[in-house]
């Protein structure tokens, strides 16, 4: 998990045109992300020459790693947990591209607009879902 400290100056707007309103985005849970599950230029931008980190798209549908208790990207067809929708990654995520994990916001509760997600996602069935989001 990256603990160190850091300070950095930057201005940035979070993609959230995926969140309807602001319904339940304030009951986000906090989690820790499995960082080598994740596909660069997928699910982040890579760390540049002008910003050492990296950053996930906020957005990202995940699931929970049975084994492990990390949240690594929602995949219906997979067998390790990340199979059950937990919920979707609430805002940008800067992280150190050295580190295994890295802490996040799940966004559990809220109204989603599916056709803006950062990646494609059909949402899954109430038997396979640990969340209270709407997606219209």
């Amino acid at each position: 998990m990256d603990l160190q400290p850091m300070t950095t100056t930057e201005t940035v707007t979070a993609d959230r045109r995926w969140l309807r309103n602001l319904h339940g985005s304030g009951m986000n849970a906090t989690i820790t992300l499995d960082v080598s599950k994740f596909t660069v230029s997928t699910h982040y931008t890579a760390a540049t020459a002008t910003n050492p980190y990296a950053v996930f798209k906020s957005g990202i549908p995940l699931g929970k790693l049975t084994a492990s208790g990390l949240y690594a990207p929602y995949s219906s067809g997979a067998s390790d947990g990340s199979q059950i929708f937990a919920g979707l990654l609430a805002t940008d995520t800067t992280f150190n591209p050295a580190v295994t994990k890295t802490g996040g916001a799940l966004l559990v509760h809220g109204d989603v607009d599916t056709a803006k997600l950062p990646v494609a996602l059909t949402v899954p069935a109430a038997a396979s879902r640990t969340d209270n989001i709407h997606f219209s």
